[in-house]
C-alpha cells in the first residue's frame, strides 16, 4: 500500500498516515504488507514506521500568508510541484500499490497527484484508492468551493473508491453538513475517531516522578499565543506543567514562552511519547488539531481545547461538536489568557472525563477495510 499526504503546514496529515499505517500492517499480519509512506515532511526520530514500510519524502511546500511556495528548493511554486508530480508517477508505476491511501486533498497540490492516479488506474486496474477525511473539514460554503475548485465531485469520482471519514457521525456528521458532497458521500464510512491505540505505536517513555498538567500545541507553525498563554499561567499546587511548543513554532515565541515560564513549568520543542503523557497527565490544554484531540479522546484526562480560527474553521467546529458531546471544554484563543488556564487547571485537576460514549476505534475500523479492499472484496462491502 502507498500513503500520501501533502504536508505544508503541521505535522497532521503525515501523523494521521502513520497512526493507519502501523494499524493496517498489524491488521494484515507480520510480513504481508510492504508499504510506502509519502509526505513533503523529512522523517523525525518522533515517526516510527511499521517492518515492511519506507518513506518517500518529496521536496517540500509550505503555505506563507496563505499561498504555498516551495519549502526549500528555489524557482517557483510550479516546477517543485512538477517535480513532486513526475516523483509520485515514478512511484506508483515502480511500486504499483494495491491500496492508495490520500489524506484529505484528493489530488494533492495543484493537482500533483491526478496524472499519477490516472496512470495507476490504467497500468494497475485492481488497485484501490481511498480519500481519508477527517471528521470535520471546514465551514460547508468553504469546503463546498473547495471541492469545485477541482472540477467538481463527479469529477472524482472514477479515481476515489471509497471515503474514509475519521468520526463518529453522531458528534459531527460531515456528510449532512455539506461539507462532503453527495457524488462522495455515498462512498463514505465513518471509521470512527483514529483514538484508541494510538499509543500502541508511539514509544513509552517511561512514568514521571511527580503529578503534571501538559500544554501542547501540535506542530506549533501557529501556536505561539497559545504557548505563551500557558507558559505565564499559574501551576495547580503539587504539580509541574509542561508545555510542549512543537518544532514549527518561530524561535522568538519559543524563547519568549521559555522566559515568561515559572519555576514549576517547562518549555520544550517536542515530547516523545505524547500520547502517553497526556493519558497520565493531570490536566491537558491544547489547540483543536485531529490528532491531538485524537490522543486526548482516548484518555479519561481532562482536556480544554483552544481551537484556532484561522485560515480554517475546521478547529472550531470540531471544540464546539465534542463540547456537545460533553466530551471536552473549549476556550477561544483571545479568551484562553494566563488567568483562565490558571483557574481551569486548578478545577480539572480534580477531575476525570468519560468519553465511552464517542465511537474512538477509527483505527481498527480501517484496518479492517483496508484488509477487505486488498482482498479484493467486491466494492460497496463496507461492513
Amino acid at each position: 500500500m502507498l500513503l500520501y499526504s501533502h504536508d505544508s503546514q503541521g505535522l497532521g496529515h503525515v501523523r494521521r498516515n502513520l497512526a493507519l499505517a502501523h494499524h493496517i500492517a498489524a491488521g494484515v499480519g507480520a510480513g504481508g504488507l510492504r508499504g510506502l509512506v509519502v509526505s513533503g515532511l523529512a522523517p523525525s526520530p518522533l515517526f516510527t514506521l511499521p517492518n515492511g514500510f519506507d518513506w518517500l519524502v518529496l521536496p517540500g511546500v509550505e503555505k506563507r500568508d496563505g499561498v504555498y511556495v516551495p519549502r526549500r528548493l528555489p524557482g517557483t511554486l510550479s516546477e517543485t510541484v512538477a517535480l513532486r508530480s513526475l516523483i509520485l508517477g515514478a512511484a506508483l508505476a515502480g511500486f504499483a500499490p494495491d491500496l492508495v491511501v490520500v489524506d484529505r486533498h484528493p489530488l494533492g497540490i495543484r493537482r500533483e497527484l491526478e496524472a499519477p492516479l490516472r496512470a495507476l488506474r490504467r497500468s494497475h486496474p485492481g488497485a484501490r484508492v481511498v480519500l481519508g477525511l477527517r471528521d470535520v473539514l471546514d465551514d460547508p460554503a468553504v469546503a463546498a468551493r473547495e471541492w469545485e475548485g477541482l472540477g467538481g465531485a463527479d469529477t472524482l469520482v472514477p479515481l476515489v473508491d471509497q471515503v474514509w471519514v475519521y468520526g463518529d457521525p453522531r458528534v459531527h456528521d460531515a456528510t449532512s453538513s455539506g461539507e462532503i458532497p453527495p457524488a462522495l458521500a455515498s462512498r463514505a464510512l465513518f471509521t470512527g475517531y483514529l483514538a484508541a491505540g494510538r499509543a500502541d505505536v508511539d514509544p513509552y517513555p517511561g512514568r514521571l516522578s511527580r503529578p503534571y498538567v501538559l500544554t501542547t500545541a501540535g506542530g506549533g507553525s501557529d501556536g505561539g499565543p497559545l504557548v505563551e498563554a500557558a507558559a505565564s499561567a499559574r501551576v495547580p499546587a503539587g504539580h509541574e506543567h509542561i508545555v510542549v511548543a512543537g518544532p514549527q513554532l518561530a524561535e522568538d515565541r519559543f524563547a519568549r514562552a521559555q522566559a515568561l515560564a515559572g519555576p514549576s513549568t517547562t518549555v520544550v520543542r517536542s515530547c516523545p511519547g505524547l500520547a502517553h503523557r497526556i493519558r497520565e497527565a493531570a490536566a491537558v490544554v491544547a489547540m483543536g488539531g485531529y490528532n491531538t484531540v485524537c490522543e486526548i479522546l482516548a484518555t479519561s484526562t481532562p482536556a480544554l481545547i483552544v481551537p484556532r480560527e484561522k485560515p480554517r474553521l475546521e478547529q472550531a467546529i470540531r471544540a464546539r461538536a465534542l463540547s456537545r458531546a460533553s466530551a471536552v471544554d473549549t476556550a477561544r484563543q483571545e479568551a484562553a489568557t494566563p488567568d483562565l488556564l490558571s483557574r481551569w487547571l486548578a478545577g480539572a485537576v480534580s477531575t476525570r472525563t468519560d468519553r465511552s460514549h464517542v465511537e474512538l476505534g477509527g483505527l481498527a475500523a480501517a484496518a479492517r477495510a483496508a484488509a477487505r479492499l486488498l482482498t479484493c472484496t467486491p466494492e460497496g462491502e463496507l461492513t
